[in-house]
């Protein structure tokens, strides 16, 4: 029997994406507190939908519950960020390669990567490059793959956010994002795969170095 999703309260869904877009433009720091109250007086709303949010939250492992410290930005450590970007390594190349192969839509990542480019400050590219990955997977047509893929994004991004204030890299991700899509945009999809792969591999690496010929992974 499939299940079926429970809707989120509209407010609590308001108090959610306002937490969750303060913590991926840096405005929430990683480790730092997340204390119901001040986050009721900050959306306008009671604690209830504040509580519910930092659940959902604590669910895509972007916060952190502990009984003695409280509820905190997730922090990220090499480990961490290794172990989500393996699985993006496995499964979003393949879910773009099928995207490719099936012919489908890539308005919505052209329209992202024109955002990109056009973003004012580093907390809106940050968010258009979000959504230009998504936007390579999301037509796969497996669903379930979507729903794994979709899981890790928050994560993902977070460690995007964390390695891009130490050392910002958007025009050589920027220029690799546009051949990811050239190539996807050609037809030619072993390319595109392979080009993302090496997109995802290469920045993870750059950015947590440490570890790297321990486990053999990229």
């Amino acid at each position: 029997m499939t299940s079926v999703p429970i809707p989120i309260p509209s407010r609590t869904e308001f108090v959610l994406e306002g937490i969750r877009h303060r913590i991926l433009t840096g405005q929430l720091t990683p480790g730092q507190a997340l204390v119901e109250t001040e986050l009721a007086a900050h959306f306008g709303v009671s604690k209830t939908p504040v509580r519910e949010a930092l659940k959902t939250l604590a669910g895509t492992g972007l916060v952190v519950m502990s009984q003695f410290k409280g509820v905190t930005v997730r922090r990220v450590d090499a480990d961490m960020a290794r172990e989500v970007y393996d699985v993006r390594l496995l499964l979003e190349p393949e879910a773009l390669r099928r995207v490719v192969r099936r012919g489908a839509s890539l308005d919505a990542a052209r329209d992202a990567l024109t955002r990109a480019g056009a973003a004012a400050d580093t907390a809106e590219r940050s968010l258009a490059n979000r959504e230009f990955h998504r936007a390579l997977y999301a037509p796969c047509g497996n669903p379930l793959l979507v729903r794994m893929l979709d899981e890790v994004r928050d994560q993902a991004a977070l460690v995007s956010a964390v390695a891009w204030a130490v050392a910002p890299s958007w025009e050589r991700e920027a220029g690799e994002h546009g051949e990811i899509l050239r190539l996807a945009l050609e037809g030619d999809a072993d390319g595109a795969a392979a080009a993302l792969h090496a997109h995802i591999a290469s920045f993870v690496r750059r950015a947590f170095p440490e570890g790297q010929e321990e486990d053999g992974r990229e």
